[in-house]
């Protein structure tokens, strides 16, 4: 168990009243988050450092090997953050669940709830309350509504070469795996988007949008094609 004095590398905590002005950081085993308190790794958990008085008790709970945490803005109450994950000028909000592997970068904005999972990457976005994109996903520039989910690999196209455009989600909007989503775009709230589509015009809401070649289907075209190679290598 670490030692229960704060480490020489990091300010004292501000007295009562006052708000810290240094950024979230991890040294060693401690985090320190503005307006919460000093977290402590007790028993497998980050646990409060016993100085509530100079800070809101916070249980958020991060697991080892521990994450990066060079400048994150502030972690809520109930948020986890999983192994491995690189976290800067990001907020997590309360319950939020972020990794094992992610990285928010500045300008992420996750509101209570949101799950952020495996190999995601978040910069200046802000998700609303309930929202998820849990794998292999990049959502740069944009706003995300409550309870939306992304699917696996879904990309939020931002940048032309020359300019960064924004990326839309309503609420509810259900984004399927493998889609591009060229901004600048709106998705409606409670609006599909079919697997494997690169979308490039706004989608209203409820409406489903799909952007992809028919599917062509040649019955008996691979046991021909095994013939034909044995026949090759004689």
């Amino acid at each position: 168990m670490p030692s229960t004095q704060l480490p020489l590398s990091l300010p004292a905590p501000p007295a009562e009243g006052e708000l810290p002005l240094v950024p979230a950081r991890m040294v060693n085993e401690w985090v320190y988050c503005p307006r919460l308190a000093w977290l402590e790794w007790v028993d497998g958990a980050w646990a409060d450092s016993g100085d509530t008085a100079r800070g809101r008790r916070a249980h958020a709970r991060v697991d080892r090997p521990g994450p990066a945490l060079p400048d994150a803005e502030a972690v809520e109450d109930g948020a986890e953050i999983k192994a491995n994950c690189h976290i800067e000028g990001a907020h997590i909000g309360a319950g939020a669940r972020v990794g094992p592997f992610a990285r928010l970068r500045p300008g992420a904005r996750l509101g209570a709830d949101v799950h952020i999972g495996n190999f995601v990457e978040v910069k200046n976005v802000v998700l609303g309350a309930g929202a998820k994109a849990n794998h292999l996903a990049y959502l740069g520039d944009g706003t995300v509504g409550a309870r939306a989910n992304i699917g696996a690999g879904t990309i939020f196209c931002n940048y032309d070469g020359f300019n960064k455009s924004k990326t839309v989600i309503g609420e509810a909007a259900f984004i399927g795996s493998n889609s591009s989503l060229v901004a600048p775009v709106e998705i409606g709230a409670g609006a599909y988007v079919g697997s494997g589509s690169v979308i490039t015009r706004n989608v209203p809401p409820d409406a489903l949008a799909i952007e992809r070649t028919a599917q062509e289907t040649k019955e008996g075209w691979a046991a021909k094609f095994r013939a034909l190679m044995a026949r090759q290598a004689r």
